[in-house]
């Protein structure tokens, strides 16, 4: 008896359950797509705030640094260095979470663009494929920006500001005689030839490090100046991060 009733409990947990049937009414469509937005919106909601989150550690990078770089006339202006490389690393780490946030905005914008903004006010031209892109991203989810495009995209928002400002810190930090030398008294630009010898950095010569800045700061602009191959997303507004 024991043994019947064992195995009818394996043959009923063999069987598979089954499938959700799509939608047969409007009401259950309209709730279908409700929650999908709802969703979508999460998702998207959810990497902006990692987006975010990386901004405000590249602030706070950059305002700390600063801060102990311009506080004291002692402290080197490789500290200036190092927070351009974190601030890199940093803008890196925000364009790979940016393609990620871009896809589900992409499907966000299309429901937007293509469903609701059609029944809060019809023009009759909903297509009856409107809906094909979610689907296709929804089957095959892919970037819809490169990696590049991306960091160049956040570079021009928000870290190009950062960069300069580290920029002109680091200028000022081995120009000015009172930034370089305790003793000193006269607060007046240097010679070129000081200059240098005050960029260097341990055993790298000033030209060297000078140079290295320079040709950064070459790549910097250059993805400042970058437009995106493509749109990215399909469906794009005035308004975009």
């Amino acid at each position: 008896m024991n043994g019947e009733v064992a195995a009818l409990s394996a043959q009923g947990q063999r069987e598979p359950h089954p499938s959700p049937a799509p939608p047969v009414t409007s009401t259950e469509a309209i709730n279908l797509m409700v929650h999908y937005y709802r969703g979508e919106m999460g998702r998207m909601a959810g990497w902006r705030d990692r987006i975010d989150r990386t901004t405000n550690w590249a602030i706070t990078v950059v305002a700390a640094l600063l801060s102990v770089s311009l506080s004291t006339p002692n402290s080197h202006h490789g500290v200036l260095l190092f927070a351009m490389l974190l601030v890199t690393l940093l803008l890196l780490i925000e364009a790979r979470r940016y393609r990620f946030f871009d896809v589900y905005r992409a499907r966000v914008r299309q429901v937007e663009k293509k469903y609701f903004a059609e029944f809060l006010q019809p023009h009759g031209d909903l297509a009856p494929d409107w809906g094909a892109a979610v689907a296709a991203s929804l089957r095959k989810p892919e970037f819809l920006i490169s990696y590049r495009d991306a960091a160049c995209r956040r570079l021009r928002r928000n870290y190009s500001w950062m960069y300069l400002i580290l920029l002109l810190a680091w200028a000022l930090k081995i120009s000015s005689s009172s930034m370089t030398e305790t003793e000193s008294t006269v607060d007046v630009a240097l010679s070129f030839a000081q200059v240098l010898k005050n960029a260097a950095f341990g055993p790298i010569p000033g030209a060297v490090v000078l140079a290295l800045v320079l040709a950064f700061y070459a790549i910097i602009l250059a993805g400042v100046f970058h437009r995106d191959s493509g749109e990215g997303e399909r469906v794009r507004g005035e308004a975009h991060v």
